[in-house]
């Protein structure tokens, strides 16, 4: 095993845990953990990854910088040719151009370097999204020069590009001029790679003669208070040229061919530059991966707020089906009517008491001459409890949607379903109807097997007789919606007395303890049945969540394989990080 096949694969699991949409959700600054995650993969695909799994490898440098630093006329001057093409339009380098020597080339035009930029070779500025690769006659191999887009540019890619290509250099160097040295943007990429500890030099171009030295104290004094001090900082006098793609003098850009030189010369340099590149990106993962399972929590704690919401709305949905269920509001209007009918008078409540049999003997001759009451009480009962679960479920879908609207993740989402969508998320869903319906003839049924399972025990058959199945079983669901109790609580004058009647018409027949226990039971099943009506509604809002939410665990695994990088990362070839101390720029 290779003495970096530790820290390689550490890394590689590392890598493996960033392979999923982690943000998807507006929670916190996603915009900047999404980028963040974008620079980190990105980092571990173009350098880490492939620098470990070749260590020996030629050296890139990336010349970066602002635009009109003069980054492809300094790239054509140090290799002594035309391989970048400069120019007086913004952007001007529009795809990055790679210049190697002739015996690097099928290294870098292999995919061992950013692997995710298809390669263009020959003649021609190059697609945008590629990387032209240019061989260069004067470039001593191991060390390429990549000429890449300006890092301010207004083209939002090519920005995004610049930053991904000097995340992928072994060495930066940084162009600036002497207008523009102090200028935000390019000390925003200075910080970054001072927090990298990444091997840099800073090229100061077009510098006015009389200026020579004086700007060039100032930007070191620059340097110095940003944690750069003794980086390497070379000056390119301003010159006037014949034309707008010529080259600069050699004696101009001499003393960086020099230094660039002597590093591709000298393998000590290129493994110093190594050491100190990868150390400082590898100690940068140390903040940067515990920072993005941070902003991981964040998802997931949006994404429980959420849940919660939607949770709240339909328990609330059903805690308003409960209500309905044992208020007595389902005993009013139509079931009332037909409870009547079923019944057969009105001033029955009066005699109840003391002619319960006699009820008893009524109820019998309707069943037997007048089956239109029972089956007209049985569909208004229906119909009812119908009613009931969809105004339920869409109070609780309104609810839902409010609550999501709120909250600035769940505003996202819904803006993300559409406008359309968003709409139908309000109401109950069209499947809600046949849902209902099939609920409730299913609780019927439970209702009527309970009442043949109660009806088998010798005691109560006879009186079940009676009643016939059916009739006992609609006393049984009056009952379900007259009381609170079963047996107390009888709430005496509501819906016209149902409720007392229907109780002392199933103690006639089970006996006060079968009527608590049936009752209860009956209701158990109904609730049950349009709680799980419910979680499907409100699985509407969850799925949303379930189709975008980052895999259970991330943040932890993100944790653990930062750990892991961090036990390994004293194990990068040739010394330790310890060993990359000083800077390379100092040589």
């Amino acid at each position: 095993m290779k003495e970096s096949d530790g820290l390689l694969g550490a890394l590689r699991e590392l890598r493996r845990h960033l392979d999923h949409e982690l943000f998807p959700l507006a929670a916190g600054d996603a915009a900047a953990d999404r980028r963040a995650l974008r620079e980190l993969t990105g980092q571990l695909d173009d350098y880490l990854i492939p620098r470990l799994s070749a260590i020996d490898a030629p050296l890139l440098a990336v010349v970066g910088g602002s635009t009109g630093a003069g980054k492809s006329t300094l790239v054509n001057s140090l290799v002594g040719a035309d391989v970048s093409e400069p120019g007086v339009l913004r952007p001007t380098t529009l795809a990055p151009t790679l210049v190697t020597a002739p015996a690097d080339r099928d290294w870098f035009a292999g995919r061992h370097v950013l692997p995710g930029l298809p390669r263009a070779t020959g003649s021609g500025s190059g697609e945008p999204g590629t990387l032209r690769v240019v061989v260069a006659e004067a470039l001593p191999p191991g060390l390429a020069l990549l000429d890449a887009p300006d890092i301010d540019s207004v083209v939002t890619a090519n920005r995004e590009l610049a930053a991904q290509l000097l995340a992928a250099a072994d060495l930066w160097l940084f162009t600036t001029t002497a207008a523009r040295y102090a200028d935000e943007v390019p000390w925003g990429f200075l910080r970054a790679a001072r927090e990298r500890s990444t091997a840099l030099a800073v090229i100061l171009s077009r510098v006015p003669p009389e200026a020579l030295g004086v700007v060039a104290g100032d930007l070191a004094r620059l340097l110095e208070a940003n944690g750069l001090g003794g980086t390497r900082l070379f000056e390119v006098p301003e010159l006037p040229l014949p034309e707008e793609n010529a080259r600069l003098p050699r004696e101009a850009v001499r003393p960086i061919t020099r230094w660039l030189d002597g590093i591709a010369a000298d393998a000590a340099a290129r493994a110093e530059v190594v050491r100190q590149t990868l150390s400082g990106a590898l100690e940068s993962l140390a903040v940067r991966v515990p920072a993005l399972a941070d902003a991981v929590d964040r998802q997931h704690a949006a994404d429980a707020e959420l849940r919660a919401a939607t949770d709240a709305a339909y328990a609330e949905g059903m805690a308003r089906f409960e209500e309905g269920m044992l208020d007595g509001s389902l005993l009013r209007g139509e079931v009332l009517a037909r409870w009547q009918d079923f019944i057969g008078t009105g001033d029955l409540m009066r005699s109840l008491e003391s002619r319960v049999g006699w009820l008893r003997d009524r109820v019998v001759a309707l069943f037997t001459g007048r089956p239109a009451p029972e089956s007209e009480l049985r569909v208004a009962l229906e119909s009812g409890v119908e009613t009931l679960i969809r105004a339920s479920a869409d109070s609780a879908a309104e609810r839902a949607l409010e609550s999501w609207a709120a909250r600035e993740a769940g505003r996202a989402l819904l803006e993300q379903a559409g406008a359309v969508e968003a709409g139908r998320l309000g109401r109950s869903s069209p499947e809600l109807r046949r849902s209902a319906e099939e609920a409730v003839r299913g609780w019927q049924g439970y209702v009527l097997d309970l009442v043949r399972q109660e009806g088998a025990e010798k005691r109560t058959a006879a009186r079940i007789a009676s009643y016939g199945v059916n009739g006992a079983g609609l006393l049984l669901m009056i009952a379900v919606f007259a009381s609170t109790g079963g047996l107390t609580g009888i709430e005496v004058g509501i819906a016209g007395g149902t409720s007392v009647l229907s109780q002392k018409l199933l103690e006639a027949v089970f006996g006060d303890q079968a009527v608590r226990t049936l009752t209860m039971r009956a209701r158990e099943d109904l609730r049950a049945r349009v709680e799980d009506i419910l979680a499907r509604e409100a699985a509407r809002f969850t799925g949303l969540l379930d189709a975008v939410r980052p895999p259970d665990g991330s943040a932890p695994a993100l944790r653990a394989a930062a750990q892991a990088v961090r036990e390994h990362r004293r194990e990068i070839p040739g010394g330790t990080p310890a060993a990359a101390g000083k800077r390379a720029g100092d040589r």
